[in-house]
């Protein structure tokens, strides 16, 4: 027989345990995990999501940077952002959200 979940109950629970084990991350380790989110142009649907991810690091503890590239930034722009962010010691994973304009590969 199917059961019916709650996707936000779960959501929430979650979200919860990696709070906890971030927590337990942080004091072990001395170090807070970061996230970069790299977004080229302002598709509206995108930059929700990066807003939303801003806010989903932020309730766990993890810190969040935002990097926001105009439209007509070139495909050598983007890669040089994304070497400093690899470079960078306190950012521990990128994300690049797509799309990307159509003039990068």
């Amino acid at each position: 027989m199917a059961e019916i979940i709650s996707g936000k109950t779960v959501s929430l629970a979650i979200r919860a345990k990696i709070k906890d084990e971030i927590s337990a991350f942080k004091s072990k380790c001395g170090v807070t995990p970061g996230l970069a989110v790299v977004i080229v142009g302002e598709n509206p649907a995108s930059v929700v999501y990066v807003r939303n991810k801003h806010k989903a690091c932020e309730e766990v503890g993890i810190n969040s940077y935002q990097i926001a590239l105009g439209a007509d930034a070139t495909q050598e722009e983007l890669l040089e952002r994304i070497a400093q962010l690899n470079a960078d010691p306190s950012v521990h994973g990128i994300l690049v959200q797509l799309p990307l304009p159509a003039h990068i590969d």
